[in-house]
């Protein structure tokens, strides 16, 4: 796979994504990852890529010359091309499954008050936010995208099992509560089942513990 992230601040989309997991994921040549200066793309003296809204409102718009350069600069036949904004569908783990499976993934991010419209008619395949609230830039929200999609691709984890497991796998289940050593920690016990050894028992303990944490947490999960 490759994701190409086009923002004002690469340094920052690509930040997160330079350790641990995701860098080992890099490095064995499962991904690959580059960072754009959308600058890079202006035609403007001063690399400017904004303006201000036509009509009149509030805050500055990402102008469409500087982005429609960017992605035809970088598109492939195989290419997705994705755009960070509040008003995008809500990012979920089935969504970063799917996009697992593509070869190419552009990522273009919002900033300021958002883009020309232009842009997302003729060249957006998917508005997508990570969340009902407002970053200072996408370029933070690319990163988390990122993330979620790539530790998916096989080999990523090291062990096939670990996405199955997790939170989301199951879109209407969060994950059961986990424990390790020492057994008694300042008077806090591991469950008795989780010792017990029987797989029955332990797999009915985080079914039960699943649904509960799901009902405290996240209702709106068990009303869909």
């Amino acid at each position: 796979m490759r994701i190409d992230i086009v923002t004002l601040f690469p340094e920052v989309a690509l930040a997160p994504l330079s350790d641990s997991i995701i860098q080992r994921a890099r490095a064995a040549g499962l991904v690959t990852v580059e960072g754009h200066q959308l600058r890079d793309w202006s035609e403007d003296k001063h690399r400017r890529v904004d303006d201000s809204p036509c009509g009149g409102g509030q805050g500055m718009l990402l102008q469409a010359g500087p982005l429609f350069a960017a992605v035809e600069a970088l598109k492939r036949d195989d290419t997705r091309v994705l755009l960070m904004t509040p008003q995008g569908r809500p990012f979920k783990q089935a969504l970063a499954q799917e996009l697992a499976q593509e070869s190419h993934l552009l990522i273009l991010c919002g900033h300021y008050e958002g883009v020309d419209q232009r842009v997302i008619d003729a060249l957006v395949d998917d508005e997508i936010s990570i969340g009902d609230y407002v970053l200072t830039n996408g370029a933070l929200a690319a990163a988390v995208l990122s993330d979620a999609v790539i530790r998916l691709l096989p080999g990523a984890l090291g062990d096939e099992r670990s996405p199955v497991d997790e939170s989301f796998s199951d879109p209407n289940l969060l994950e059961a509560p986990a424990y390790t050593r020492p057994i008694d920690f300042r008077g806090m016990k591991v469950p008795e089942v989780l010792l017990s050894g029987h797989h029955g028992k332990i797999s009915a303990w985080k079914s039960t513990q699943a649904e509960a944490r799901t009902r405290k947490n996240r209702p709106d999960l068990r009303a869909e």
